[in-house]
């Protein structure tokens, strides 16, 4: 009689486990032949370079023959969660997550996991959960060359740095970055570093209220702001500005925004890092749309999420200032000539070769 029931239970696990697998499997039949279904979760759309990345990847997925739904949650991490929730519900084959919070999100992973459905972390990584891919610029190196341009043009003086979201992963990858490059001219009392902030969600305002702030402690004695992308870049030089300090202290970005680019031209801005959108986003599609297939996915190094090594593709960032404005994001079709330098005497135009 034991016997007979601890048989029967071992049957009825048996059952569901392979009903578990069946109902994953069925789906898949049952898709065959249709369609790739994309589903993608954005931090936001707010900033011009997410719009780009989305149009970009929806581009060249369907180029592929995939749809893409595409959800935005304006920064608000229950409305990420929630929405990458309603994509599963859809059936989608691929869940790719800009995550607005990498912490908070790694309970959209759990959930399509358990769904069967590959997880692609696109440029932020989320932390501490089984994603299958992460894609993205390498941020470290961001952070190196924001730092080296600084300290080559103003190797000694006061520096403020202002760091990007601190929910972001990416933020504290590029100001690792910065460090690298910095802290032996710090330790040599060469630079002092007289603010370290970081701003919310990389908002502006954020960075012109740290700004503000460390302008009146240093008495606006201050030879570079470390601003880690070009929003933050665009709220620092507003308060420079005010203090008629623009164009006579260095500032970083990052993006080749085209206010940035604008910024650049005249010389309000040192420089930004360019990070070619096409490339990224049109690989992320190809990755996508392997990973739903459950095609293998050419990977050749890994980043440490808290939990595992996830397998990585890295692109490398391109330094961007007065001296190849031209020559990069103008040449590439990123931005045009006449946006660049719309406020500029025509006499300052650069010639862009074809």
């Amino acid at each position: 009689m034991r016997f007979a029931r601890l048989l029967s239970i071992c049957l009825a696990l048996f059952c569901g486990l392979t009903a578990c697998h069946k109902g994953t499997e069925s789906r898949k039949l049952a898709r065959s032949g249709s369609p790739v279904r994309i589903g993608v979760s954005f931090d936001s759309l707010q900033l011009e370079r997410w719009q780009r990345d989305r149009d970009a990847f929806v581009a060249r997925a369907r180029q592929l023959g995939a749809e893409v739904s595409v959800q935005s949650a304006d920064g608000q991490d229950a409305v990420q969660v929630r929405q990458c929730e309603n994509l599963l519900t859809r059936g989608i084959d691929v869940l790719v997550i800009i995550p607005h919070n990498g912490e908070v999100m790694a309970s959209a992973v759990t959930s399509a996991k358990a769904q069967g459905v590959p997880v692609l972390s696109y440029d932020r990584l989320v932390r501490n959960s089984d994603v299958d891919v992460y894609i993205s610029f390498d941020n470290k190196r961001v952070g190196e060359l924001q730092a080296k341009y600084l300290l080559d043009h103003a190797p000694r003086g006061n520096y403020i740095l202002i760091g990007g979201s601190p929910t972001d992963n990416n933020a504290h990858m590029v100001r690792d970055g910065q460090m690298e490059v910095l802290k032996p001219a710090i330790d040599r009392g060469e630079i002092k570093v007289v603010a370290d902030q970081w701003a919310k969600d990389w908002l502006p305002s954020e960075a012109l209220r740290h700004t503000e702030n460390a302008l009146t402690q240093a008495n606006n004695d201050v030879a570079a702001v470390v601003t880690s992308n070009d929003s933050t870049a665009g709220g620092a030089i507003q308060a420079l500005a005010e203090q008629k300090l623009a164009g006579k202290v260095y500032v970083s970005g990052q993006d080749a925004d085209l206010a940035a680019a604008q910024r650049v031209a005249s010389g309000t801005q040192s420089m930004t890092v360019y990070k070619p959108i096409g490339p990224l986003a049109t690989k992320a599609a190809e990755v996508a749309v392997a990973l739903a297939k459950g095609a293998a996915v050419e990977t050749r190094e890994t980043v440490n999420n808290g939990k595992t090594d996830v397998p990585a593709i890295l692109l490398q960032p391109v330094v961007v200032d007065r001296s190849n404005l031209a020559s990069t994001v103008i040449k590439d079709g990123f931005l045009k000539v006449e946006d660049v330098y719309r406020d500029l005497p025509r006499s300052q135009w650069p010639q862009v070769q074809p």
